[in-house]
């Protein structure tokens, strides 16, 4: 969903637009929650209204796959990144593992 397609979806669905704000962390800047917003209202209709835990647990695993470079499993990676398939990031951090930088230092 693009950014037009998102506000489109939250003016179809007003009553939803302020349950999905209550999910937002204090923490979060706006980029990180407008990114987690677009991943959750994205895959919202796949989920129970009434049991949306799991989507909100993905929705975090992929935002700090993004935004703080955590590391999960291959298969929840896989899956999480095929539900964000189409969400643009700007400008998201890069993160190297430790081996990649020894490996890097090693070729020089």
């Amino acid at each position: 969903m693009s950014e037009l397609d998102v506000n489109d979806f939250i003016q179809q669905n007003r009553a939803l637009a302020p349950q999905v704000e209550t999910f937002r962390g204090y923490w979060e800047s706006d980029k990180h929650w407008l990114a987690r917003r677009d991943f959750i209202l994205r895959n919202i209709g796949d989920y129970d209204p009434q049991q949306l835990d799991p989507l909100l647990s993905l929705s975090m695993v992929w935002a700090n796959n993004v935004f703080l470079g955590c590391r999960y499993s291959t298969e929840l990676l896989k899956k999480v990144k095929e539900m964000a398939e189409g969400i643009v990031v700007e400008d998201a951090p890069v993160f190297k593992t430790r081996d990649e930088i020894i490996k890097k230092q090693q070729g020089r």
